[in-house]
C-alpha cells in the first residue's frame, strides 16, 4: 500500500518528539532532519520538501508550541495541516457545463491507465448523478486501444463510438460529439492517444482535439508509481494543453507517493480523483485531509464508511444488527459478510482506515490472501444446512467430515470455527455496548489514544443513555 515507508519513518521521528516530553528547538530540528529524508525518500518533488520543512520549522519552534503540555502532539498537527495544505485543501469536484454535454478528455502517457480510468470515471458518473456518458476512442495508434475502450464500455454499461484506427483522432471526436448531441448524452469522456514520452506530435493532436472539443474538464492520468517522474510529466502537460486536474493512478501499488505530495505544488492543479485496484468501482474522489490522515498513520474512516454504503442495503443491514443482538448470527451471514467486505478491497488495506490499527505492530505483516478466503469458503460449504445455521452442532466426528469435504486440515477447521464464535461473541458485546476486553485493539501513541477515547465516549453515551432509560421507566411507573 502506497505511503507505509513514509509512514513508518514519519511516526518515527514523532515518536522520538514523544520520548522528550518537553521539547527544545534542537529537537524540532532533529525531527524536521528526519521528516526531510522521509519525504526524499518517498520521492517528493526537492523543492516542495524544501518549502514544507521550513514552513513546518518555522510554526514549530514558536513558544505557543514549545511551551505547551503537549508540544510533540502539536506538532504532529502542524504537520498534518502542512501535508493537507500541500496537497490542495479540499476536494476539487469536476467541472460541469451549464448545458449537455460535460466534455472531458482524457490525456497522458501511454501506460498510465488513461483508457481503465475513463471507464472507471463513467461508471462513477453513473452510480453517483444517474449520468448518461458516451466515451469516444480517439487513440488510433496503440495496439488494440479502440478494442480494450468498447470491452470497459460493455462492462460498465457505457456506448463508446468509435471508427476503427483507419480515421484522423480529430475527426472522429468531431464526430463522436454530434452523435453524443443527438442522443443528448450528458457526459462525453474522450479517450485520447499516449506515448512512451512527450513528443511534439501528440501535443500537436491532443491540442487540435481541445480546440475542437472546447473540453470542460482537461484530466491528466497519471501512474503514481513513476514519483518524481509523474510531477514532471505533470508539468510538461500542464505547459501545453492547461489541464484541469489530475488523476494518479497505481497508489495502491508499491509507490512511496511523492507524485500525491508534489503535483499540486508544482503545476498548481488539483488532484481530483486517485485510482486504487483494477476494479472499475476503484475510483475514489482526492480528499487532501484524508490522504493527509493516511499518511500519518491516523487512518481514514471517513473513506471506509463510503466504501461500505456503496453496497448498502438498509433492510439487510437491520436484519444483521438484529442477528448481531440475540446471537443468532451464523455461517451463512458470516459468508455474506466475506462478500461485502473482498468487495471493498484488500483487507489489510481496509483495516488501516480504522484510527489506531494504521500503525498496530500485529498489522504489521498482515496480508490476506483471497486463497485463504476461498478455503475459509469451501470450509462452509462442506457443512450441512442445519451445520451452517447451528455452529453449536459441529462435534469432532462433524468437523473431521467437513475437513475430508473441503480438503482442508482439521486444524484448520478448528481454528476457524473457534474465530467464527470469538468473533460473533464479540459482536454481541459490541451491540450491546460492552467494550470490555478490547482495549488492546488501538495500539499505543496518539493514534491508540484517539481509538481508546472514541471507545470510552462510546460506552459514556451507552452508560448515560441507559441511565436515561431506568429513570424514564420509573417515573412512569410512578
Amino acid at each position: 500500500m502506497a505511503f507505509e515507508g513514509l509512514t513508518e519513518r514519519l511516526q518515527n521521528a514523532f515518536n522520538g518528539l514523544r520520548k522528550k516530553g518537553k521539547v527544545t528547538e534542537s529537537d524540532v530540528r532533529d525531527a524536521m532532519r528526519e521528516i526531510r529524508l522521509a519525504l526524499l525518500e518517498a520521492d517528493v518533488n526537492f523543492d516542495v520538501v524544501k518549502d514544507f520543512v521550513k514552513t513546518v520549522r518555522e510554526k514549530a519552534v514558536g513558544s505557543a508550541v514549545l511551551d505547551s503540555l503537549t508540544p510533540a502532539q502539536q506538532i504532529v498537527k502542524i504537520v498534518h495541516d502542512e501535508l493537507v495544505n500541500v496537497m490542495g485543501d479540499a476536494a476539487v469536484p469536476l467541472n460541469k457545463s451549464e448545458h449537455i454535454p460535460t466534455i472531458i478528455m482524457m490525456v497522458g502517457l501511454q501506460g498510465a491507465g488513461k483508457t481503465t480510468t475513463a471507464g472507471k470515471l463513467a461508471k462513477r458518473l453513473i452510480q453517483s448523478e444517474k449520468a448518461r456518458p458516451m466515451m469516444i476512442a480517439a487513440d488510433v495508434y496503440r495496439p488494440a486501444a479502440v478494442d480494450q475502450l468498447v470491452t470497459v464500455g460493455q462492462q460498465v454499461g457505457v456506448p463508446v463510438f468509435e471508427m476503427g484506427t483507419d480515421h484522423d483522432p480529430v475527426d472522429i471526436v468531431r464526430q463522436g460529439l454530434a452523435e453524443a448531441a443527438a442522443k443528448k448524452n450528458d457526459y462525453v469522456i474522450i479517450d485520447t492517444a499516449g506515448r512512451l514520452e512527450i513528443d511534439e506530435q501528440l501535443m500537436q493532436e491532443l491540442t487540435n482535439i481541445k480546440e475542437l472539443a472546447h473540453p470542460d474538464e482537461i484530466l491528466l492520468v497519471v501512474d503514481a508509481m513513476t514519483g518524481q517522474v509523474a510531477t514532471q510529466v505533470a508539468q510538461g502537460f500542464n505547459d501545453r494543453l492547461d489541464v484541469t486536474g489530475v488523476v494518479l493512478t497505481k497508489l495502491d501499488g508499491d509507490t512511496r507517493g511523492g507524485a500525491a505530495l508534489s503535483i499540486r505544488a508544482v503545476t498548481g492543479k488539483p488532484i481530483k480523483f486517485v485510482g486504487q485496484g483494477e476494479k472499475l468501482d476503484a475510483l475514489d474522489v482526492f480528499y487532501p485531509d484524508r490522504m493527509a490522515d493516511r499518511i500519518l498513520g491516523m487512518g481514514d474512516m471517513m473513506t471506509l464508511i463510503e466504501k461500505a454504503q456503496q453496497d448498502y442495503d438498509e433492510k439487510q443491514a437491520q436484519d444483521m444488527a438484529r442477528k448481531i443482538q440475540e446471537n443468532s448470527f451464523d455461517f451463512n451471514d458470516f459468508v455474506d459478510q466475506m462478500d461485502q467486505i473482498q468487495g471493498m478491497g484488500p483487507i489489510e488495506d481496509i483495516m488501516k482506515m480504522i484510527p489506531g490499527m494504521a500503525n498496530n505492530p500485529a498489522l504489521k505483516n498482515v496480508k490476506m490472501d483471497p486463497k485463504d478466503i476461498d478455503h475459509i469458503k469451501a470450509i462452509v460449504y462442506s457443512m450441512t444446512p442445519k451445520e451452517r445455521q447451528d455452529p453449536d452442532l459441529l462435534n469432532p466426528s462433524r468437523r473431521r467430515r467437513i475437513a475430508a469435504g473441503s480438503g482442508r486440515s482439521v486444524q484448520e477447521v478448528n481454528r476457524m470455527i473457534k474465530q467464527f464464535k470469538q468473533s460473533r461473541d464479540m459482536m454481541n458485546k459490541m451491540s450491546k455496548g460492552n467494550f470490555n476486553g478490547m482495549e488492546n485493539m488501538f495500539g499505543s501513541g496518539i493514534q491508540g489514544r484517539m481509538g481508546k477515547m472514541a471507545m470510552n465516549s462510546m460506552v459514556r453515551k451507552q452508560k448515560k443513555n441507559k441511565k436515561k432509560r431506568l429513570k424514564n421507566a420509573k417515573r412512569f411507573k410512578s
